[in-house]
């Protein structure tokens, strides 16, 4: 199973907005997580076009995008647990923000997928993937853009950020 994975992509169309590579991954995936920061609605629609879409809000988001997505959900795909949410806080402390969110079910949970800060982050703590992949066209905090891709066979995970030239 493949999932290509953005998040803060603050913009109001992909056309013209997205490079043609993360386009082609989105069509070429079984889903396409958002982690938030859509800014409008029409986004998550255009996006849905390609492929399936799984999305949460994110702080900037406007209110259709915040009255139809959750703040938080997790996805089994793959055999794997995937929590996903946009993230809150400073980027220090953004870790221990998604580990509050998700407390519930923290142990259920193999992946946990977010964003907010920009900064594209692919660490393993504790048994326990923490996956950020940053921003496709925002490089505020961030010495480049990027977004992510899941690969997952026979629950085996294999991960990696993409950086966009």
């Amino acid at each position: 199973m493949k999932i290509t994975i953005i998040s803060d992509t603050h913009i109001s169309t992909i056309k013209n907005n997205l490079a043609h590579r993360i386009l082609e991954d989105i069509k070429s995936s079984d889903i396409c997580l958002h982690a938030g920061d859509f800014i409008e609605h029409k986004v998550f629609e255009e996006l849905s076009l390609l492929t399936k879409v799984y999305g949460v809000c994110g702080n900037m988001d406007d209110d259709q995008i915040r009255k139809n997505l959750p703040v938080m959900r997790i996805i089994e795909a793959g055999g794997v647990k995937i929590a996903l949410t946009h993230g809150r806080g400073s980027p220090i402390k953004i870790l221990n923000s998604i580990k509050t969110i998700f407390e519930s079910s923290y142990q259920d949970i193999d992946i946990f997928v977010f964003g907010h800060s920009h900064i594209p982050l692919n660490k393993t703590i504790d048994g326990k993937i923490y996956f950020n992949p940053g921003s496709p066209t925002d490089k505020i905090f961030a010495p480049y853009n990027s977004y992510g891709i899941l690969n997952i066979e026979n629950k085996t995970i294999r991960r990696r950020l993409i950086k966009i030239e």
